[in-house]
Formats: structure tokens, C-alpha cells, sequence
């Protein structure tokens, strides 16, 4: 039998990055989604592609029964990677409540809840995996929830690792520029991309090697893994 991964937003961006890696690693793969239906069954017939069997399951992660239902429906698993996440604009004058609750909720809320019923899934030699983000280390006003629930998240990891030693390895990785977003000008996303000082956005694979290292090496844990072309020195 195959090991099992689990990976939260698996539909597209990131989250489908870790899904199809894993994949081609040797892993089957739950694909967790949220709304982007068409998304995930694109995502699950690539991952099909490769060899690998996808169980796509929809879920609103900021339900913590929703949490609970996906995790007991599986039989086994091996790994989590909690990639799913909300990054709303405001400032801190502007930013609404719903949005502020919605981002802790999903970006730090559903991660805990979900590492926390997936320890009982996980034999020894599991691995949760956090995506974080560079933004953890950094001030951005524009972003105010987001920023503080990745940083949370990276705390929270330490925390995970001590606690779920030596049964389970819970890692995380906090990627810099990759996607342009939606959010984002071509603009505004130029003069980010000009202030990291190798002059470009990580490639996909770039981050993907970064799970692949963590879950190759057995000995780390309680880590957050940057790439980020050096963004977080300037």
C-alpha cells in the first residue's frame, strides 16, 4: 500500500505544486479544496497522470467539524501539508473583522486543528509540513492578518515538534515570491520582484525541492525552511 498525503488547498497555486511533488515522489494523494472545483479535478487528473490515486474532498477548514470529518474518513496517513490559506488587504484601520477572524481562522486555527487529528492517523515516521511565508519576518501593513497568523504559524510549528517528538517530524517552509497573485499589479509585482537581490521569483520547483529535502532528511524538526531569494535581507 502506498503512503498517504494529505495536502490543504490542493487545487492550484502552491498547494497544487506540493500535491503533484508528492505525487511523483510516490505518494497518493487527498486533495483537499475549498470552492475551486474545476481547479481540483484538473489538479487530480495530472496527479493521475504520474500514476498515483487522488481522493479530492471539499472542505471549509474554517469549520473545525469539517476538519474533523475529513480527517476521520481517512484510513491512514503519512503526510500533512497545510497549504491552504487567506490573504485579505486592509490596513489596520480598514481590515474588517470578518476578514481578520477568517485568516486566523484558516491560516493557524484549521493547521492546529488538523495536525491535531492527524497525529492519531500518523504511525512513526509522519510529517506535517507548514507553509508559512517570508511575509512572517516582515511588517506588511497591507496584510496585517495575514502577516500576524504566518508568524503565529511558524511558532506554532516549534511548538508541534516538540510535542509530537519522535513519533512525528512537523516542519515548515516559508516560501518568498513565486505566484504573482490576482492582488497584485504586473506593476507593483516588478518592483517587489526588483528589491530581492537575485532579481527574480523562485521558481516552482525551487520550492518543491524545499518539501523534498524535509522530507528526506529525518533528522529536523521544528524548522521553517526560507527560499526566498535572500528578500528577507533587505
Amino acid at each position: 500500500m502506498s503512503p498517504l498525503a494529505l495536502v490543504t488547498g490542493a487545487a492550484h497555486r502552491l498547494g497544487k505544486v506540493f500535491a503533484l511533488t508528492l505525487a511523483r515522489l510516490g505518494f497518493d494523494i487527498v486533495l483537499h479544496y475549498h470552492e475551486s472545483l474545476d481547479a481540483a479535478l484538473q489538479t487530480k487528473a495530472e496527479i493521475e497522470s504520474v500514476g498515483r490515486r487522488v481522493t479530492s474532498i471539499q472542505a471549509d477548514l474554517t469549520q473545525p467539524s469539517e476538519i474533523q470529518s475529513l480527517i476521520f474518513s481517512l484510513d491512514r496517513l503519512n503526510i500533512l501539508v497545510n497549504s491552504a490559506a487567506f490573504m485579505p488587504s486592509g490596513n489596520v484601520d480598514m481590515l474588517s473583522l470578518e476578514n481578520w477572524d477568517t485568516s486566523l481562522d484558516l491560516n493557524l486555527r484549521a493547521p492546529f486543528l488538523l495536525a491535531q487529528e492527524a497525529s492519531h492517523k500518523m504511525n512513526e515516521g509522519g510529517v506535517i509540513l507548514n507553509i508559512t511565508d517570508i511575509g512572517a519576518q516582515k511588517a506588511w501593513s497591507r496584510y496585517p492578518s495575514y502577516t500576524v497568523s504566518k508568524a503565529a504559524l511558524e511558532s506554532l510549528t516549534r511548538i508541534l515538534a516538540r510535542a509530537y517528538a519522535p513519533k512525528i517530524r512537523v516542519n515548515a517552509i516559508a516560501p518568498g515570491f513565486v505566484l504573482q497573485s490576482d492582488a497584485v499589479s504586473g506593476d507593483e509585482w516588478d518592483r517587489l520582484i526588483k528589491r530581492i537581490p537575485l532579481k527574480r521569483p523562485a521558481q516552482t520547483e525551487e520550492i518543491a525541492s524545499a518539501l523534498e529535502f524535509l522530507l528526506k532528511n529525518k533528522y529536523i524538526t521544528g524548522q521553517t525552511i526560507v527560499v526566498d531569494g535572500g528578500y528577507s535581507l533587505v
